[in-house]
């Protein structure tokens, strides 16, 4: 805290007590003396204990502990669930059913690791949710209040201010020229911590776009990453821009606007963009620990910060793993782009390129696939996994338990370990996923003259390693999706 050190916003916040605010790490205001600071686990937690959010470091706008992502325990689950709004759309009760716990023990292990309950932490939420859509739209108040997750106008102004200090119209009034942002969408800038390969995860999106869906605009070094996003209320574009190469001007942060057709989808299509991108990692130990090894040192050194990224939609991952099995990158797209064209939803107006949302499991599973032109095998496989996430006997949201689900999806006719592995490592998130036999990842490891079980040394980040290899052999990368 003292140096200022910007690896651990997110991680923990601090507060002080002699003005009742609170900061993260790298605040570049006065260090306070010691005995006036105390430290919480969250936001939430500073919240709950009385304070205020700082208006010069933006506590509540930091990146995400990495943690979260790491984890697989309950309180990791949790995490990643009320990210995605699940405590919002299904209340306490919801996330303990989806966790497979009791309420009571939910918010037991909330409480005793990060000092606050599933409805604080919520509420956390709902406020940086509300202080955004204030700042960017010209949304009514009262009209803004639900869509950010409250349950009444009055509980939305006494949480604004309590933790901003400032009424809504306050709040409202520091974010000079707003009228008229609403029809041009959302502007946001994403944080993330450290080093941030861009190129790399344009480069790496941009292959893999499906014709409908997804986009990229412009020339590297300046690119626009444009997808459709299917949410809970309604339907989304995200538009996210390729930062400029390191330098002293630039920020910590991706730009990114969004498009909702419901304003109450605003924190779920964040947090979907956040895992698409991996914004919540961190790339110190990452690249600490992958560098220290002989045979990536030299791979960790030419791209540090690189991302493993996630996906937008779990469900659309997983049939394009299926889709992409045994052929190249640019035949799992084309595929796709049948596929959405087919099946896929119409938005109410094309936006550019994009014209639909990726078809919904339920109706894949009935079918018949034809226009793919694939074999018989293969169409079954896909139908099969449209039919288990349709009926929930497979389920890929946030909190799902990784080990289950990957036993599930092995379970299942025509996906073996190649499918139910990339399913792990990008549509749940897994940072420590090796693909033994992705030829890619061998090609990596001869072109290296790694032995094949080096991979063992690189856990817990073995996905980053495998990204690390795809990088460095990328004409011999065969298939994925």
């Amino acid at each position: 805290m003292s140096s200022r050190d910007a690896r651990f916003d997110g991680v923990f916040f601090f507060a002080v007590v002699t003005t009742g605010i609170y900061c993260r790490p790298s605040c570049p205001a006065v260090t306070p003396k010691r005995a006036n600071v105390r430290f919480h686990p969250s936001a939430a937690a500073a919240q709950r204990a009385g304070f205020r959010a700082c208006r010069r470091c933006r506590p509540d706008a930091a990146p995400g502990s990495a943690e979260w992502n790491v984890r697989a325990d309950l309180v990791g689950r949790a995490m990643r669930l009320i990210g995605d709004g699940v405590v919002d759309r299904e209340g306490v009760a919801g996330l303990a059913d989806r966790l497979g716990y009791s309420s009571r023990q939910v918010h037991r292990q909330l409480t005793d690791e990060l000092g606050a309950g599933p409805v604080a932490l919520a509420r956390a939420q709902r406020a940086h949710t509300a202080r955004v859509l204030l700042q960017t739209t010209d949304l009514p108040v009262t009209e803004l209040a639900f869509a950010s997750g409250f349950a009444s106008v009055r509980q939305f102004n006494d949480t604004m201010r309590e933790i901003y200090a400032r009424t809504p119209s306050a709040l409202r009034a520091q974010a000079p020229g707003t009228r008229g942002r609403a029809a041009a969408g959302i502007p946001l800038r994403l944080a993330h911590r450290g080093p941030y390969a861009a190129r790399e995860i344009f480069d790496f999106l941009q292959r893999r776009a499906v014709p409908g869906i997804e986009e990229t605009l412009g020339e590297p070094g300046a690119r626009t990453y444009r997808r459709t996003l299917r949410l809970p209320y309604g339907t989304g574009v995200a538009e996210v821009r390729e930062p400029r190469p390191a330098g002293p001007r630039r920020g910590h942060w991706l730009d990114c606007r969004l498009h909702l057709t419901d304003p109450r989808d605003l924190s779920t299509a964040v947090q979907r963009v956040r895992r698409l991108f991996d914004l919540d990692a961190d790339p110190y130990a990452v690249d600490e620990r992958l560098g220290a090894d002989p045979h990536l040192a030299p791979l960790v050194a030419a791209r540090p910060g690189l991302r493993s990224p996630g996906a937008a939609d779990g469900e659309e991952l997983a049939v394009r793993a299926v889709l992409g099995q045994q052929v190249t990158v640019a035949a799992a797209a084309r595929l796709a782009g049948t596929l959405v064209a087919a099946y896929g939803k119409p938005l109410a107006a094309p936006d550019g390129g994009l014209t639909h949302v990726f078809p919904e499991p339920a109706t894949l599973a009935d079918a018949t696939l034809e226009e793919l032109g694939m074999p018989d095998s293969r169409r079954r496989a896909l139908r099969t996994v449209a039919t288990a996430l349709a009926d929930d006997r497979v389920r890929l949201d946030p909190g799902v338990d990784r080990d289950a689900t990957e036993r599930a999806l092995l379970d299942l006719p025509g996906i073996g370990p190649w499918t139910a592995g990339y399913i792990r490592m990008r549509a749940l998130g897994d940072p420590d996923v090796f693909l033994p036999g992705d030829a890619g990842a061998r090609h990596g490891l001869t072109a290296l003259g790694a032995p094949a079980d080096a991979c063992d040394a690189w856990r817990p980040w073995r996905s980053y390693a495998l990204h690390h290899l795809w990088n460095h052999t990328p004409p011999r990368e065969p298939k994925d999706a």
